[in-house]
This record gives C-alpha cells, sequence and structure tokens, in this order.
C-alpha cells in the first residue's frame, strides 16, 4: 500500500496587474489588524459615476468572489473582478498623508483623464 503526501492549499496569485506601494501596504495592514482580519485582503474595483465618469473603489474583503483575480502586492492579497481589471492593468495603489489629511490614491495609466478629486476618471 502506497501512502500519499497531501501538499497544504496554498492561494494561487496571478502576476500581479495591479501594486500596492510600500506606504500603502503598511496602512492597509494596520487597518486589517485594528478589524481583525489578518487574513483578508483589499478589493480594488472600478464602477460607474464620478465627475470624470468612472470611480474607484476600495474596500477589505475577506474572500473573492466567482471570476474575481487574486493577486499580491507588498504583502497584500488584491482581490479583483473580471471587469475592473481591464480598467486597472498598470494601476499603482498608493498612500499620501499630507498637512491636509491622507488617503488612498490610485496611479492609472489606463485614465485618459482624471477629476480634480482623483477619485474618478475616464477610459
Amino acid at each position: 500500500m502506497q501512502t500519499q503526501s497531501i501538499e497544504p492549499t496554498v492561494p494561487m496569485f496571478a502576476p500581479a496587474v495591479i501594486t500596492v506601494t510600500e506606504s500603502a501596504a503598511g496602512k492597509i495592514k494596520e487597518l486589517l489588524a485594528e478589524e481583525n482580519k489578518t487574513e483578508s485582503g483589499l478589493r480594488v474595483f472600478v464602477q460607474g459615476g464620478g465627475c470624470s465618469g468612472f470611480q474607484y473603489g476600495l474596500m477589505i474583503e475577506e474572500s473573492g468572489g466567482v471570476g474575481d483575480q487574486l493577486y499580491e502586492s507588498n504583502g497584500i492579497r488584491l482581490f479583483v473582478d473580471p471587469v475592473s481589471i481591464s480598467y486597472l492593468k498598470g494601476a499603482e495603489v498608493d498612500f499620501v498623508d499630507t498637512i491636509t489629511g491622507g488617503g488612498f490614491t490610485i496611479k492609472n495609466p489606463n485614465a485618459t483623464s482624471t477629476c480634480g478629486c482623483g477619485q474618478s476618471f475616464n477610459a
């Protein structure tokens, strides 16, 4: 009788098409720890609306949905739905802290124009 070794299941990450800066990764890890969700990740998405036609969205995600792509950048799991990925290829999630406050920003090479708030774009 032969014995088989069973390998633990490890999530498979696609090559990252969205990156997270070290600054953003640090802030995301801090937020995940505050909510006791250190095994969770970040959902990055695009939806209709905003000043320029589309707007970005970020939210804590515990597990992906049907068709989601799973990426990893700077130790952060990223969940992206199939529609959003076409708008976000090559994008970078950053965290900027200024005198007037801080927040997440998305630098998107696919945006043909953005509005002043930095949260909406046109592709």
